[in-house]
């Protein structure tokens, strides 16, 4: 069995979380600010990746249609999930908060409307 199979194996409880952001910018600095804490158990494996909204441009290089943060727990039971993700969604809303004060380009696109 390889490493990748007893992994999933050992984490078998997942959840993806896709956050659509305005820009590419945006989607990348809610990733940075988030991936600096690291999950505390050993019993919850987290992973970030920022996406395009469309599956046919995943493989292109450019990254400005990028837009979508997803977030990928695993975790060894629905427990620990819950409470990682509850973890998770309390840090995103201060971070969006932030971006939504502080933003140049939110506050440009709130003042266009």
């Amino acid at each position: 069995m390889s490493a990748t199979q007893n992994s999933d194996a050992d984490f078998p409880c997942t959840l993806t979380i896709s956050l659509p952001l305005p820009s590419n910018r945006l989607a990348s600095s809610a990733m940075r600010a988030l991936e600096v804490d690291a999950e505390l158990s050993p019993h919850v494996r987290r992973y970030f990746a920022v996406r395009s909204p469309n599956p046919e441009d995943q493989n292109t290089n450019s990254d400005e249609g990028k837009t979508v943060l997803e977030t990928t727990y695993k975790a060894t039971t629905n427990r620990m999930l819950r409470v990682a993700v509850n973890g998770f969604m309390e840090s995103l809303g201060v971070v969006l908060g932030v971006m939504e004060e502080l933003d140049v380009d939110v506050l440009k696109e709130e003042s266009d409307e």
